[in-house]
């Protein structure tokens, strides 16, 4: 028995070893301060400035609560990420992991969903910033401003690595100071600033109270919450291009949990606060940000088209990560065999552009609802994507279960406590919040178009992609007879 469990950790190894190989040819430049700005980029876009109008409608007040749910729920998925990305600092990060923890079927399924799930959220950013836009243009087309977008964030990220971090570094820098001056301004309209009379907890306890919808209410909500914090493993994904991963990584995700949670639960806090939660988005249809509707409602006209341009910065600054992290997954199945090879070329900057191109998808998605349904647009595409990115993280927890197993007694860093209750409490409430979607309005399409999917990527694992795959392939020749 201790032979055979030696014999399985040295292929384990090796098989490691096989993968990690295969993503060489990026450039590592990405620094801890670019990859904590690009962790806080990527989650705070439209999921909190546009998707907050969603999730208020729902929970009322209470969505403060959901919110902080949902942060816990992160804090144990960024636990579990961070001890893995040390480990294996790889751009196919949770897809690689997966792979090689879990099995071959799981890495080939978590990559290409999770591909999709992004390249999706692409197409959802540009419609959100085409909304953004059309707030000051309102009789442009939205599909116009879509394709205008979709050429400057794909031009953005054929770019350098380097040069992309200092443009989310840039880009996120604009969002958090926003927030930070929301929130400061948002507090002093509470106290009576630029209003007849102080507003203080009156909007908390109104209009149904704090709970207007009970808890039940609060739990839905984070159908539309939990999309606010997707994202924000773009930390684990940059490992591969991070100078110094082991210090690097660990660092920007302690730091981008503590500023995501004080930002979104303050910003939400006085969301709520300020303006009715009756009146942050009336009808079913996103027109706006509930952010700008504040100083619309407490009449400051310069500070509203201030905070449509932040917002509008939040969705380019999303979209572009999620346009980086589809192209290292797409780039990372190629490289793994798994999708055309083509795709896992990278061109003399360090850039895999044919990646990036195809990650650009998403966007052809947008275009084409954006002229169908300008107005439902945004809500079908965060319903489809959403599915694909709850589904990744419901497999990270379980991949860091087989992680800490196959790891015991190794030098390995440790940064998730009361392990394995924290990622099993992770995996459930994810798994809870997914099967939720079903009684949600506008997200049943979540499931509709996810169970769809799972089992057609299956199938096509079976038929074709369970003979690919590079360790397969070298297994393979070494032993023609063995078994997959």
């Amino acid at each position: 028995m201790t032979d055979r469990m030696s014999s399985l950790h040295i292929e384990r190894a090796q098989r490691a070893d096989q993968l990690l190989a295969n993503e060489q040819g990026l450039s590592r430049q990405l620094t801890q301060r670019q990859l904590g700005m690009m962790a806080i980029g990527s989650a705070i876009g439209t999921g909190l400035f546009l998707g907050s109008a969603l999730s208020i409608r729902i929970a009322g007040p209470g969505v403060i609560l959901s919110y902080m749910f949902a942060s816990l729920v992160t804090m144990a998925l960024m636990g579990c990420l961070a001890e893995m990305a040390v480990a294996h600092p790889t751009a196919g990060s949770f897809g690689i992991y997966a792979e090689l923890y879990l099995s071959r079927w799981a890495g080939f399924t978590i990559r290409y969903t999770y591909w999709v799930a992004v390249s999706i959220s692409v197409g959802s950013e540009a419609v959100a910033a085409a909304i953004y836009t059309q707030w000051w243009f309102p009789q442009s087309p939205m599909w116009g401003w879509v394709v205008f977008y979709s050429a400057v964030l794909i031009l953005v990220n054929a770019l350098s690595v380097g040069a992309f971090g200092e443009f989310e570094y840039l880009f996120s820098m604009i969002k958090v100071s926003a927030i930070v001056v929301f929130i400061l301004l948002g507090v002093a309209v509470l106290f009576g600033y630029h209003q007849d009379r102080p507003i203080g907890l009156e909007n908390f306890q109104a209009y149904g109270g704090f709970l207007p919808n009970g808890l039940r209410g609060v739990w839905f909500a984070l159908t539309f919450v939990m999309f606010s914090f997707l994202g924000s493993e773009v930390i684990a994904v940059s490992a591969g291009e991070a100078k110094d991963p082991e210090r690097a990584v660990p660092r920007a995700m302690e730091t981008m949990l503590a500023r995501l949670i004080i930002f979104y639960v303050g910003a939400i806090a006085v969301l709520v606060g300020v303006i009715p939660w009756t009146q942050v988005q009336p009808g079913h249809d996103i027109t706006v940000s509930p952010f700008v509707r504040v100083f619309e409602i407490v009449h400051i006209p310069a500070a509203a088209h201030i905070i449509n341009f932040v917002v509008l910065t939040a969705a380019l600054s999303s979209m572009n990560c999620n346009l980086y992290l589809g192209t290292r997954m797409i780039f990372s199945l190629a490289r793994g065999g798994y999708a055309p090879p083509i795709l896992g070329h990278v061109s003399q900057r360090g850039t895999p552009f044919p990646a990036l191109l195809s990650s650009a998808g998403g966007l052809a998605v947008a275009l084409l609802l954006a002229i169908l349904l300008p107005k439902a647009a945004y809500v079908y595409m965060f319903g489809i994507s959403l599915f694909g990115a709850l589904f990744a993280w419901v497999l990270i927890f379980a991949t860091h279960l087989q992680f800490r197993r196959h790891t015991r007694g190794q030098k390995i860093r440790h940064f998730l406590p009361l392990f394995p209750l924290t990622t099993i409490a992770g995996a459930a409430a994810v798994i809870a919040i997914l099967i939720s979607t079903w009684w949600v309005q506008g997200m049943r399409v979540a499931i509709q178009s996810g169970i769809p999917w799972l089992v057609l990527v299956t199938a096509v694992y079976y038929i074709w992609g369970r003979k690919r795959g590079v360790y397969a392939t070298a297994r393979k020749e070494a032993n023609p007879e063995a078994a997959d």
